[in-house]
């Protein structure tokens, strides 16, 4: 879903979708009263004080606080932005959004099409004596898994998929761009055949692409649908959209390498896993993973195709300040062979003992050389060098006490090699700042606070220090992106230029900045906008917790939060008083 939202499509979705029944899909509630009441499912607790009030609309969590309306709750249950939740509730309630940019209406179309491929890849998985099902069955997937990911089968014919899909009036040209068609002397025929069908799915729940199987000796072994304006490989994750709740809970990910891998780790209780479907790690696929977690296992094949994709994603992860780690995967090819091997037990242990990015590193390069002769540890000295200038300063002390102690080379030394060179260090590659998909058109929603923020960070590096701890102000999507590619230069010391930032991002939020530039004038009152915009953001702040807390105080039972009551009325008068004094 792309471009401005009409405030009247948001209100009839609130409208359309009653709070109760959204959330009651997902969290047992019972009626306490006026109001519903259940566990919270935003943190552990036995004791329900999670309320949910029919009549008001909202919900309040009593024991960490969590509260707002039925988009919020889409938001904050499935970890998607403003637009991804508004969609989805859309999709359920059956409204409409209209967009305002050119085109969405053919990217609907592609969906449709998508999803109708899906349907029809399904359907034949489920029929009797499906090839598929029986492979899949094979490999000890059960139903309940099997229909979670949609999974499909592509049959033996060779247009049975462009049959259907001209029954329903599809044009053919958006089939073969889809890549679900093929056509060669004037005919038709279907791209995947005899496969086993992987639907991948968006953050969003719309289905973007394909992957097939073979069941046969077909080659190749695995097909990817086409890229189109709806699929970018380099932009999603194979299962995400089924294992992002429970990334979430248990605080990482694990990252495969394929299908079957996410499936049969899913099947066998390794439930926030995904895969990077089938290519080498993006920074476009990890800044999308770090809407969730920030802790990562990167448990790809152990074969040396496997080791060197390791080794390129953990630099892309850590690179995006993910805490990374990969396991020691020997007994195996891959985790799918490991956990239907030695079961989830061991998987576990593995994942825990999986080694640190520094230690990973170093004790492959320690393999690299002979430790054993003087040219060897100095080999190994330059290259270790390397690795730790990639750390913070806390990490590499740490490192480098650890590494004397362990190879006999002093911490002078190892220090002494840091510095030299520091000077010439080679400027870095600018990194993409996009996730693709989620990038939208900012520039109508990006704010006046949000805009002088930017400025003053371009005008001077000196303010992006200043401004730091108040990141949360930066609320529009692109407003984010460049707030994140300022920050990202700023921490290798280079200055936030223009052209440098806008290599850094996505061509809507290069437009963005621009337009930030050239529009935004400072006036030589640069401290007095630094002033007001940290001013309007505790302002804000401080108005968003006024509305939690009348929420709360309004939902609360006296009789069973008499105490509460008291300390959230304390906490309100106090937030008034602020925001009678302007914030302050």
């Amino acid at each position: 879903m792309d471009g401005t939202i009409r405030e009247n499509t948001v209100d009839e979705i609130k409208s359309r979708c009653n709070i109760v029944d959204i959330i009651g899909g997902v969290v047992r509630l019972k009626k306490a009263g006026s109001n519903y009441k259940g566990l919270c499912p935003f943190h552990k607790e036995k004791t329900p004080s999670f309320v949910v009030s029919e009549e008001k609309q909202i919900y309040t969590c009593f024991g960490c606080g969590a509260t707002g309306d039925v988009i919020e709750f889409v938001q904050k249950y499935y970890n998607l932005d403003f637009p991804e939740a508004l969609q989805k509730l859309a999709d359920s309630c059956g409204v409409t959004i209209e967009s305002s940019y050119a085109g969405t209406k053919n990217k609907d179309e592609l969906y449709s099409i998508n999803k109708e491929a899906a349907t029809f890849f399904f359907r034949a998985f489920h029929k009797t004596g499906s090839p598929a099902y029986e492979y899949m069955k094979k490999r000890g997937i059960n139903d309940e898994v099997l229909k979670k990911f949609g999974i499909g089968y592509a049959d033996t014919e060779w247009d049975s998929l462009y049959k259907h899909l001209k029954e329903k009036d599809f044009p053919e040209e958006k089939l073969v761009d889809l890549g679900l068609i093929s056509s060669s002397k004037g005919k038709y025929f279907d791209k995947f055949r005899n496969r086993v069908i992987f639907p991948i799915i968006n953050t969003r729940g719309k289905v973007i692409g394909f992957g097939g199987r073979t069941i046969g000796e077909d080659m190749p072994k695995y097909l990817n649908s086409r890229e189109s304006s709806v699929f970018l490989k380099k932009n999603n994750l194979y299962g995400l959209s089924v294992t992002r709740s429970e990334m979430t809970k248990t605080g990482y990910a694990v990252l495969v390498e394929g299908y079957m891998d996410v499936i049969s780790l899913y099947q066998r209780g390794i439930c926030n896993v995904a895969a990077s479907l089938g290519t080498a790690l993006t920074e476009n696929q990890a800044k999308l993973l770090k809407r969730y977690v920030s802790n990562v296992v990167l448990a790809y094949d152990s074969d040396e195709a496997g080791r060197k994709a390791a080794f390129r994603g953990m630099d892309i992860l850590h690179r995006e300040e993910f805490k990374v780690k990969i396991p020691h995967m020997s007994e195996a090819k891959d985790p799918d062979d490991f956990i239907k091997a030695k079961g989830r037990s061991a998987f576990i242990k593995l994942m825990k003992e999986a080694l640190p990015y520094a230690d990973y590193k170093l004790t492959a390069i320690k393999k690299e050389v002979n430790m054993k002769t003087t040219e060897g540890r100095v080999d190994f000295l330059k290259k270790a060098v390397e690795v730790l200038k990639t750390l913070g300063p806390v990490e590499a002390d740490i490192y480098i006490k650890k590494l004397a102690a362990e190879t006999g080379i002093s911490e002078g030394a190892i220090r002494a090699e840091m510095d030299i060179g520091k000077e010439n260090k080679k400027e870095e590659k600018p990194r993409p700042g996009g996730d693709g998909e989620n990038k939208k058109k900012g520039k109508a929603t990006v704010s006046r606070l949000e805009k002088n923020a930017i400025k003053l960070m371009l005008a001077d590096e000196s303010y992006i220090n200043d401004l730091i701890d108040y990141k949360d102000m930066f609320q529009s999507v692109a407003g984010k992106n460049i707030f994140e590619a300022i920050s990202s230069l700023s921490k290798k010391d280079e200055r936030p230029d223009l052209e440098k930032l806008s290599g850094m991002l996505e061509p809507e939020d290069a437009d963005v900045l621009k337009d930030i530039q050239e529009t935004i004038i400072l006036a030589g009152k640069e401290e007095e906008v630094l002033k007001e915009c940290i001013r309007a953001y505790h302002e804000a702040a401080n108005k968003k917790r006024e509305k939690e807390l009348i929420m709360m105080i309004s939902m609360a039972n006296e009789e069973e939060n008499s105490e509460e009551i008291k300390k959230l009325t304390e906490e309100l008068m106090e937030i008034q008083k602020k925001n009678r004094n302007g914030g302050k």
